[in-house]
């Protein structure tokens, strides 16, 4: 009697000391601020967006995600409800977009607001209000790739054909040519100068016309030079380790991963427990059988073996069916 109190006494002792701990978690992680409902509906996609992701206004931390479901006002946008803190300056100018943390991939709804309004935005109406969502930097760059891509490779062809070596040869032979008519120029000008002074002074203009040209033509191929050098670097940068290019390889390597560890793990497991599923339904099969063809089984057990030849208490008739 005495050993039952004193687990009761114990067994009381643990059960108040877990209500104070629960009671201080509450106590600890209770939220006291006044928080503000809000809802953004989105046309993009939200992938990485979570229940409890935090909201950050201007890089602060000011809520989290309450929920998240479809707009039923606008069919096929994504229907995203925040509480927000009550200190936030929320006006009617504030938009909405997504970011993303890092490489984790997790998701956070980033609010922005340009100032072109200072009059509060209403907040725990019904329905709540509405922040409008904006496209963020990744869906822009998702959609302006394209367009990038066709501007690189318009701008390489153009390179190409500009650097080309029949165009290279064309332009050092018009080089030379200017050159070789300065030096004639210059010769019959130096003949004539005593006497055709007119003509050297119109020999002149012409010298500083080509020479002009000619510098016109030297420019031009510094600014091919200079579309070359800038084609490389933008080129460089795709290539270079944690460009956009390695970030896709990564992306494909990761999803491949992925894959051969569902093949490798996941599948045998779950071959494994059908397996097990089926040994255990035959087992069931069986004693329902001989349940079936001996009831009284149940109450006295299985009846001994019949002895076979050779063994004692054998006797023909005992073998008969």
């Amino acid at each position: 009697m005495e050993n039952k109190s004193h687990a009761m006494a114990a067994g009381a002792f643990v059960l108040v000391l877990l209500a104070l701990l629960v009671g201080l978690a509450v106590w600890l992680t209770r939220d006291s601020s006044v928080q503000r409902i809000y809802e953004l509906s989105s046309k993009e996609a939200v992938t990485g967006l979570q229940a409890q992701a935090s909201v950050r206004f201007k890089g602060v931390n000011v809520g989290k995600v309450t929920a998240i479901g479809f707009d039923t006002q606008t069919p096929g946008n994504v229907l995203i409800r925040i509480a927000i803190d009550e200190r936030a300056p929320v006006t009617q100018s504030t938009f909405g977009s997504l970011g993303f943390q890092g490489v984790t991939g997790l998701a956070f709804v980033q609010l922005d607001d340009k100032g072109e309004s200072t009059v509060a935005l209403p907040a725990n109406t019904t329905p709540p209000a509405r922040i409008p969502m904006r496209t963020g930097l990744m869906s822009r760059l998702t959609e302006q790739g394209e367009a990038i891509m066709t501007q690189l490779e318009t701008s390489s062809r153009r390179i190409n054909e500009l650097l080309a070596p029949a165009n290279q040869k064309q332009l050092m032979g018009a080089v030379d040519s200017l050159g070789q008519a300065a030096n004639s120029i210059a010769a019959v000008s130096n003949a004539a100068a005593k006497s055709l002074p007119q003509l050297t002074t119109e020999v002149a203009e012409t010298l500083k016309i080509m020479k002009d040209t000619s510098d016109r033509v030297g420019d031009s191929a510094d600014e091919a030079r200079k579309s070359a050098r800038a084609f490389r670097t933008v080129t460089e940068r795709m290539d270079a380790p944690g460009g956009m290019l390695d970030q896709v390889t990564r992306g494909t390597e990761t999803l491949a991963a992925t894959a051969q560890t569902l093949n490798a793990a996941t599948l045998p497991r779950l071959n494994r427990a059908v397996d097990d599923a089926a040994r255990a339904l035959r087992e069931v099969g069986r004693t329902v059988s001989t349940v079936n063809d001996n009831p009284q089984s149940l109450i006295l057990g299985n009846a001994p073996a019949v002895p076979g030849p050779g063994e004692p208490g054998f006797s023909v008739g005992s073998t008969a069916p």
